[in-house]
């Protein structure tokens, strides 16, 4: 029954501030304490979770994913787009996705922002192939050619003016546990696609090394992709491993990996490091999300511990907008809820 609480259908939740009380997790790697300040802004409008997030031109943008009004039960796969104005500390309304997604893949190039995959039903069923660009100056989504197969929890990075399009989730393999009233798809894949905006089509780059994997964290440090964590295929088999893609040699190396194995957390970059928060389950729990904040140093190749989250989730998404990262939504348990919180996160090092 493990499927049923990584799947995303537990009881939604309200906003879950203040924090939670949640065990430490050993992180022998994670010895010098980085100073970081949480403090909470406008929430959202709804409360989401399963989102995608990137920013352009100083402003937040959070695609698709859950939304929850009030205390209805949730919408597992929306439409709904809401972009942040941190110096008004406002947010607003932007053109919805052409169709209802949940776990895009979301990132930003120059003036744009791009969507890949996603699911349409619970739980992590029906992939689907779509691509979309968002001009936020038009306030439009445009189709682009469908992605070489259909995957939902897909990590995207920009590099050099293409996007790499990494793991994600194909659901060949249905399954409904007994009494279970709902279905959940299961398979993953080590594909690395890479989309290029100038000739509108897609590329193959070598894939994932060892593990096939979806829900983990991606982030760009120069011409070098860093894959962090993630599942093979439930939170009973998520990995500690940090892969980096170097987009000029086209080759994988092995990096520092995580204090203490995790999926579906958030990545940012701030500062030239990495800081990757929060994430399901924790080891022996099936309702306990992590709270915990490491931050990555290319430099010294360690990790480093941060203040905790406000409380713990998964399934939210970080950006950085003017030297502050933004960490917007997600889920206080493992497997499902939403909040509508949104959190800047500041660090001095």
């Amino acid at each position: 029954m493990k499927g049923l609480v990584s799947g995303g259908l537990a009881a939604a939740g309200a906003s879950v501030l203040p924090r939670s009380a949640s065990a430490e997790v050993p992180s022998p790697s994670a010895r010098h304490t980085v100073r970081a300040l949480w403090r909470a802004r406008s929430p959202l409008p709804v409360k989401r979770a399963e989102v995608g997030v990137a920013a352009i031109g100083g402003r937040l943008y959070v695609v698709g994913g859950t939304v929850q009004q009030g205390d209805e039960a949730p919408t597992w796969a929306s439409t709904v787009v809401q972009s942040y104005d941190r110096r008004q500390d406002r947010w607003s309304s932007c053109a919805p996705l052409p169709r209802p997604l949940t776990h895009v893949g979301v990132a930003a190039l120059g003036e744009r922002l791009y969507a890949f995959g996603g699911f349409t039903n619970a739980v992590h069923l029906d992939p689907q192939p779509d691509a979309y660009v968002y001009d936020p100056y038009g306030d439009a989504w445009e189709r682009l050619p469908d992605m070489p197969v259909a995957l939902g929890s897909i990590g995207v990075a920009a590099v050099r003016g293409r996007l790499h399009l990494l793991g994600g989730r194909d659901s060949h393999r249905v399954v409904t546990p007994e009494g279970s009233p709902v279905s959940l798809g299961f398979g993953t894949v080590r594909t690395h696609h890479v989309f290029d905006p100038r000739h509108n089509g897609y590329l193959t780059a070598e894939p994932l090394p060892v593990e096939s994997r979806d829900h983990a964290g991606v982030a760009v440090l120069g011409d070098r992709v860093h894959v962090v964590g993630g599942r093979v295929e439930d939170v009973d088999d998520n990995l500690d491993r940090h892969d980096v893609y170097d987009v000029r040699s086209r080759r994988w190396t092995q990096a520092a990996p995580l204090p203490a194995a995790r999926s579906a957390g958030a990545a940012v970059v701030l500062d030239g490091r990495i800081v990757y928060a929060g994430g399901e389950c924790r080891p022996g729990s099936s309702t306990e999300t992590f709270d915990d904040v490491t931050v990555y140093d290319p430099g010294t190749e360690r990790w480093s511990t941060a203040e905790a989250l406000p409380g713990s989730r998964h399934g939210f998404g970080a950006a950085e907008v003017d030297g502050r990262a933004y960490f917007v939504a997600g889920s206080p348990n493992c497997g499902g809820g939403a909040s509508a919180d949104t959190l800047e996160l500041t660090i001095r090092f």
